[in-house]
């Protein structure tokens, strides 16, 4: 079951100029975001925990980005 409604994905879609998004294409792409996001989210979680914190920040997560893109 997928976290990230459908409907905000097919936006995203159509905004990058697509003019018709099939459900699949959706169901697709929701999956991939979903997976990276999940991948940052535990990177940034080992990264705030390596600082002390509990708390998840901004520069958690753009740090884990960086990581994960290598």
């Amino acid at each position: 079951m997928a976290i990230i409604p459908f409907a905000p994905i097919e936006r995203v879609i159509r905004s990058a100029g697509a003019q018709r998004v099939s459900e699949p294409a959706s169901v697709e792409l929701t999956e991939i975001l979903e997976e990276y996001g999940l991948a940052i989210s535990k990177e940034a979680i080992k990264l705030s925990e390596h600082a002390g914190r509990k708390t998840v920040k901004a520069e958690d997560i753009k740090l884990a980005k960086e990581l994960i893109d290598k």
